[in-house]
């Protein structure tokens, strides 16, 4: 076994390679940029390796970087995680010039599978069903519209090395062909350094769904179950979860023994994942192969036992697989909610900053385990795990240099309702601040009726969020509990503030026991009792709630029991009540008296600035192209800039006619959110 692994990248996957590197007793060593200097997975490791400046093209996916840093440490084995070099066969290559074992496949087996192109070619001499399109090379958006339009709108139009939604667009017409072409040919180059670009059926409604696969050099080979992973956005997954609801024993085993033999055929040794999509009859075609550990595979961990890591370092060090395909066991439900750097209330656009406030739910273990390879049987009724893989901290700093996930919130429980309800409270148990992220979403995510039935397809969050995320309206009956539980803070908070020191004599400050409690338009006139065991609260129709907490002022997460049932808070201020977070619902909570609130009713509603006649930049980017002129006639959708932000290129379009009377910024200028681009008239 290796003494001391490399991670060939940063952040969370480097934080997760560590510690299983650690539990085996193997010394680690972490590489850096300058962006990365005090970042986790640095801290985390045993020795670290500076490499370069902060942008990747520049750092973690230069080969005689990493190279000589592996030379500067010692290492004998990489593990290269997944993104930047996982996919790369030069690096292998590299690695084994250089007598260095590569924690992956072998350099042939990511030659054939990790090039899309060539797996696809490789599916179809294997009588595999592939996804109708075009696998040569294509040479400019000309090529690029003749073959779309040969092919069938809608076209899906991918970078050859792309991985993670990089380099992927979906085109309806001739003019998102040319436009897609050459964003997706950018940001391959840019993250992949290979721009090689094609194109195939965009199939709607499908469902996609992926195999995990672990083979060693000795020609075994197991399936460990299917990961569901239909949620996604901008071909991004979102929510993975394993098993898969629509799935049956004999589709499984039938998609997990076609990957092993795929698998098989190209020699493959490691863990990796074959990727398919799949119809409403369960008619499932191939769609790539993944020569990398993946992003979601905590989930299938959480049901088999089985640290995927580990079996990889062990692979790469020449072991045989101690497991055999009986020993694998489907035990329970996993879910995974990846937690992203972006504002969902402005389109999802990548966030940047400071973290002023991490703090994940409590992790906890349970469900199967994995113990002298075989697996161990099932937990205690009603137990559940919570795992948060993550490679950031309070206080750090969220760079545009970078992927935006700050960290993968995994739940295990008996059944899949069980694991949602878990993830629930894990999602309202969150705090995080100081940038834009996706936390309210995730949560109206898990409560959503389609996800809760699981007949979820790839489209399911542009069917069901067509014009963005909004936040969520709750219904009446949460909204009573909410109010009931602010009424009960705020009376803590004004006994507080009336029992402050240096009062003026005779001048006592009486807290009074009426309220009225205004939260998403409604209003709420309650009574409040009080004892030393919490409050009872007494609506105006007659309703009554029992409210107990030991929340005090300044607690920024409010764990609540009204009426016998859980409710958590993710509480902030606001002038005369709070800012309260929960399942998916951002609210302004105002608790007054009730002549401060018969004031407030004649109070005037204060409008937002009028931004009608201006683009603004919805994210902290890099303007790469500006598309129009002043004194230029603009038309409805037409193109007016491209902003790159976390690699990803944005075109930003007209939202209507217009006259271009002033442009504020040029391509290379950085600019911050609400940054005025161009104005109109």
């Amino acid at each position: 076994m290796f003494n001391k692994i490399l991670i060939a990248n940063r952040g969370e996957i480097a934080c997760r390679v560590i510690k299983t590197a650690r539990k085996m007793g193997i010394g680690t060593v972490a590489i850096y940029s300058d962006a990365d200097r005090q970042a986790l997975h640095v801290e985390m490791a045993d020795e670290a390796v500076h490499i370069g400046p902060a942008p990747a093209n520049q750092s973690y996916i230069v080969i005689d970087k990493v190279m000589d840093a592996i030379r500067q440490s010692g290492a004998q084995a990489v593990h290269p995680g997944y993104g930047f070099l996982s996919e790369n066969a030069k690096f292998a290559e590299a690695l084994e010039t250089e007598g260095v074992a590569f924690v992956g496949p072998p350099k042939g087996a990511i030659e054939a599978m990790g090039d899309k192109i060539t797996s696809k070619k490789i599916a179809q001499e294997a009588n595999v069903s592939t996804v109708p399109g075009y696998m040569g090379l294509i040479e400019d958006a000309d090529e690029a519209v003749k073959i779309s339009n040969e092919v069938g709108y809608p076209v899906m139009i991918k970078a050859s090395a792309g991985g993670g939604g990089k380099g992927m667009r979906i085109a309806w017409n001739d003019d998102e062909a040319r436009e897609g072409f050459q964003s997706s040919k950018n940001e391959a180059a840019n993250s992949f350094g290979d721009d090689r670009i094609f194109i195939e059926k965009f199939v709607t409604q499908p469902r996609h769904i992926e195999i995990q696969v672990l083979c060693d050099s000795h020609g075994n080979g197991v399936y460990l179950g299917e990961r569901e992973c239909s949620i996604q956005r901008r071909n991004q997954k979102v929510v993975e979860e394993a098993p898969s609801p629509f799935l049956d024993e004999a589709t499984r085993r039938a998609m997990g023994e076609q990957s092993v033999a795929l698998a098989k055929a190209v020699g493959y040794a490691s863990a990796g994942t074959v990727e398919f999509i799949v119809d409403g009859d369960k008619n499932f075609y191939f769609l790539e192969m993944n020569t990398r550990l993946q992003v979601e595979h905590p989930v299938t961990e959480l049901i088999t036992g089985v640290d995927l890591v580990e079996q990889m370092i062990r692979v790469a060090a020449g072991e045989p697989l101690s497991i055999t395909q009986d020993d694998i066991t489907l035990t329970g439900w996993a879910i995974e909610n990846r937690l992203y750097a972006e504002d969902p209330y402005r389109g999802f656009l990548p966030s940047i900053g400071r973290l002023t406030r991490y703090r994940p739910p409590q992790e906890t273990a349970a469900g199967p385990m994995l113990i002298n390879s075989k697996w161990q049987g099932d937990a205690p009724a009603g137990a559940t795990a919570v795992r948060n893989d993550t490679g950031v901290y309070e206080g750090g700093e969220i760079s545009m240099y970078y992927d935006p996930m700050i960290a993968k919130l995994c739940t295990w429980a008996p059944t899949r309702d069980q694991a949602i309800e878990a993830m629930r409270v894990a999602l309202d148990s969150f705090e995080v601040e100081g940038i834009g992220h996706n936390l309210p979403f995730l949560s109206a995510v898990m409560d959503h009726p389609i996800f809760i039935s699981g007949d979820m397809t790839t489209a399911f969050i542009a069917e069901e969020y067509p014009d963005g995320f909004e936040g969520v309206e709750l219904p009446e009956t949460d909204l009573r509990r909410i109010a009931a539980s602010c009424a009960a803070m705020h009376r803590v908070a004004e006994i507080r503030r009336a029992r402050v020191s240096g009062r003026m004599d005779n001048h006592e400050r009486k807290v009074g026991t009426d309220w009225v409690v205004t939260l998403q338009d409604q209003e709420f006139e309650v009574a409040i009792e009080a004892d030393q065991d919490g409050s009872t609260v007494t609506f105006l129709d007659g309703g009554v709630l029992r409210v107990a907490s030991d929340w005090t002022p300044g607690n920024q997460l409010a764990v609540l029991d009204v009426d016998g049932s859980p409710l958590i808070l993710k509480v902030g201020k606001v002038s005369g009540g709070f800012g309260i977070r929960n399942r998916g619902a951002d609210l302004k909570v105002h608790v007054r008296t009730p002549r401060q609130a018969e004031l407030a009713r004649m109070m005037p509603e204060k409008l937002p600035p009028d931004t009608s006649k201006m683009l603004l930049c919805p994210m902290p980017g890099l303007i790469v192209k500006i598309n129009v002129e002043v004194g230029e006639e603009i038309q409805e959708g037409q193109a007016l800039c491209t902003v790159e932000a976390m690699k990803m290129e944005n075109i930003l379009r007209a939202e209507k006619k217009g006259v271009v009377t002033k442009i504020n910024a040029g391509p290379g200028d950085s600019l911050a959110v609400d940054d005025v681009i161009m104005e109109f008239e």
